[in-house]
């Protein structure tokens, strides 16, 4: 579990809190396999036996003063009794784990779920539900990733097969010869389909066990073609001439498949996980979208697309969503499409109950292949409990990320399904107007402790493999029908803030990049809220007041003498910590997070990169803002480790090699002027080649690697991310005064402002 704050040292009280201008927050990724400092959780056998705050419930820990028969709590300072038992034990062991560390795994064996029985319980559960109304190419790209997918999904597993168009197919692929039976899906918004799904095809039918039946399975996909639309026409009713065809019924597909495997959760599986291919909007029976709200048709009401685009339509896919978590499916959408899709109500789907949205233009670039076996390759935890505890002088005021609230508890996230990328932020704010007493020596402490459930092969003893629950490689080989235990953990990790009497040392203490990923989550909710422009002011002001309180604090202009703009520092100089965040400032304003529609960003591309971006870590995060520029004499050898994102960077640097990082994106770049003899491509075995291979395994999404050679290819690719050179206004215009006017903008403003 990795715990970063934005300030290392908080501010003693609120006035203090206020007046530096930074948020004061922190981001937790609870499944990752170190701490922030790359150390291993310490592991703890008994959690049940693990003392708890009669106050505040916090966990015994490291910070806590001990006694022979009892304890203090570091969070609120409470005296606990020990009971007998467990104060011998502390006597006899004091270097146990919980008194040892400060990021602890424990197991909860009165928790722990042994499935024991025949074929089908217990055993993981992936099902592929396959949109039939698309092109050949899509179908052909489908076909590769789940391929793939079966070559890296665990022994043992249970692996089913559905599609959708106007009708919702099931398929029995335990056999040498697929069979698929269907049923209609009424095309009214208020009808239901006819029969269960279990009517239509018992479950043990459709699930089959992927190691006796990978060859079947691949003959089931070779099956699949794209529905005609001559079909999809007279399901939906309509003439084929003229008219755009109906017959895409994802919404009462999913609803049925969801009931449909929710009935078997706790025999069957533990969590099921659905990978829906959707290749445009769903427009038949229950759940279909009206994209028709996307064009012009704004300019003539006067609607405000940025705002208007942002919101769902229909509360449909977020009721599914409460739906999968009840039944324990994880649904993981990829949307391969470049029409209007309306992923603002669609996405719920998917990062409410666990899952991922992945979206791709067109067929012939995407990296779904790629993105699937990645994503059943890493581990995840499931059934994850987040709660956040701290000292009693401050709290944990809002939470960003893909979860859902409990709905009794404060303060408790429930996240379905949890890999060790997957990050959460929050904002620490005061309990009260004093803060942190300054007769009080003790420092203020966070504590987070997150419950989770793994899944383990066991063997014929019913002893579990050796696994570790961060790496997912277990020491054998699971057979045919093999079974599966259910690890119930929990793991805690307990961090001591630092305290700061002064602006200074807050300054001082700053982390760039987790302010980063807190200002993205507080931008991309007031986009939601109230509409992308009133996102780009917030982030705007933010900026500009902080410039201001900066120069105050450091007394660098005196507000009252006409020489003020002049003297006035918008390049945070003597502070290298605050440095980078003009940059990054500009750079948030430049991304299609905040563009606004009229500058030509997608609004489905613009969900995606909402739901990408508050779900990453902080150094992911600021890659896929402020993308890395270094270059590179030969392949083999750097010559410098990072440039401005400018044109001028390539011609003063003299390197006929670059190599771009946007997280999203790989591009190398050869100059017009580069010398002929350098080999193009870059050689496989090159340390660039190297890097980006080092790269790709690293990102919890499959880059696109680009290689562009100046004076032949289309540079546009690699041009785009020279944004300093940008106006931040979106004008696009290569002035060279870009970042430079954005300063001088934020001198003007800040002048405004304190006036």
């Amino acid at each position: 579990m990795a715990v970063r704050l934005s300030l290392r040292q908080g501010p003693s009280d609120s006035e203090l809190q206020e007046g530096c201008g930074l948020p004061w927050g922190a981001t937790i990724t609870p499944f990752a396999a170190v701490d922030e400092q790359g150390r291993e959780p310490a592991h703890g056998l008994h959690a049940q036996d693990l003392p708890r705050c009669d106050s505040c419930y916090a966990y015994i820990n490291v910070l806590c003063e001990m006694e022979r028969w009892s304890w203090t709590c570091s969070l609120c300072g409470n005296l606990n009794g020990l009971p007998n038992d467990v104060a011998d034990r502390y006597a006899h062991t004091p270097s146990c784990p919980e008194l040892s560390s400060s990021l602890v795994d424990f197991d909860l064996d009165d928790e722990d779920d042994v499935v024991r029985g025949q074929d089908f319980q217990g055993r993981p559960v992936f099902v592929a539900a396959v949109d039939l109304s698309a092109s050949e190419e899509f179908l052909e790209l489908v076909k590769s990733a789940l391929l793939a997918a079966l070559e890296a999904i665990s022994p043992g597993s249970l692996f089913g097969l559905v599609t959708f168009s106007h009708k919702i197919g099931l398929y029995d692929i335990q056999g040498a010869v697929p069979v698929v039976k269907q049923v209609i899906i009424p095309g009214e918004l208020e009808a239901r389909i006819p029969v269960d799904l279990e009517s239509i095809m018992p479950l043990q039918s459709f699930l089959a066990p992927v190691e006796a039946n990978k060859e079947n399975i691949a003959s089931a996909l070779e099956t699949l073609k794209p529905t005609s639309s001559w079909e999809r026409a007279t399901a939906a009713g309509q003439s084929t001439e003229g008219v755009t065809m109906g017959g895409r019924g994802f919404g009462m597909a999913m609803d049925s498949l969801i009931k449909y495997l929710g009935a078997e959760r706790g025999a069957t599986f533990a969590l099921a996980r659905v990978f829906a291919f959707l290749s445009g909007p769903p427009d038949h029976g229950a759940g279909q979208l009206d994209t028709q709200r996307y064009g012009e048709q704004y300019a003539s009401k006067g609607e405000d697309a940025d705002k208007a685009l942002l919101p769902e339509q229909t509360p449909f896919y977020k009721d599914l969503a409460a739906l999968a978590v009840a039944a324990g499916v994880c649904v993981d959408l990829f949307a391969i499409t470049n029409e209007y899709t309306d992923l603002a109500s669609l996405k719920f789907l998917s990062i409410e109950s666990g899952g991922g949205l992945f979206l791709y233009s067109n067929t012939d670039e995407a990296t779904l292949p790629q993105d699937l076996y990645r994503m059943l390759n890493r581990p995840y935890a499931f059934q994850c409990a987040l709660r956040v505890r701290t000292s009693t002088e401050f709290k944990a005021a809002r939470v960003y990320g893909h979860f859902f609230p409990d709905p009794q508890y404060e303060n408790l996230q429930h996240i379905i399904c949890c890999d060790q990328y997957a990050t959460y932020a929050l904002d620490f704010e005061f309990a009260g107007p004093q803060g942190f007493s300054r007769n009080n020596e003790a420092p203020p402490v966070a504590q987070v402790a997150f419950k989770y459930t793994v899944m383990l092969p066991v063997d014929d003893d019913e002893k579990y493999y050796k696994t570790d629950a961060n790496n997912g490689n277990a020491n054998g080989t699971a057979s045919k029908g093999q079974r599966y235990v259910l690890k119930r953990r929990l793991r805690v990790r307990t961090v001591e803030l630092g305290l700061s009497r002064n602006i200074y040392e807050l300054y001082e203490s700053a982390d760039p990049e987790v302010i980063l990923t807190i200002l993205t989550h507080k931008i991309i909710q007031a986009s939601l809220n109230d509409g992308v422009k009133e996102g780009r002011l917030l982030l705007h002001d933010w900026l500009v007041i902080l410039t201001a309180q900066y120069n105050e604090f450091y007394k660098l202009a005196r507000f009252s003498q006409p020489n003020t703009f002049s003297r006035l520092d918008v390049a945070f100089s003597s502070c290298p910590q605050l440095q980078p965040l003009p940059r990054h400032v500009f750079a948030l304003l430049r991304s299609p997070l905040l563009r606004l529609h009229e500058e030509g960003v997608h609004p489905d591309f613009r969900i995606y990169l909402q739901c990408l971006s508050s779900a990453l870590e902080p150094s992911f995060l600021l890659r896929s803002v402020y993308p890395i520029l270094s270059s590179y004499t030969t392949p083999d050898k750097q010559a410098y480790p990072r440039h401005s994102l400018s044109r001028a960077a390539l011609i003063t640097s003299g390197s006929p090699i670059f190599f771009m990082d946007a997280f999203t994106t790989l591009i190398v770049y050869y100059s017009p002027t580069a010398d002929p003899s350098l080999p193009f491509p870059p050689p496989q075995n090159c340390q660039l080649r190297a890097l980006i291979n080092k790269l790709k395994q690293e990102r919890n999404i499959t880059p696109k690697l680009l290689m562009i050679r100046g004076g032949h290819d289309n540079t546009e690719p690699f041009e785009r991310y020279l944004i300093e050179e940008q106006d931040v206004d979106g004008s696009g215009l290569g002035t060279g005064m870009g970042f430079v006017s954005f300063l001088d903008q934020i001198g003007r403003d800040v002048m405004q402002y304190l006036k």
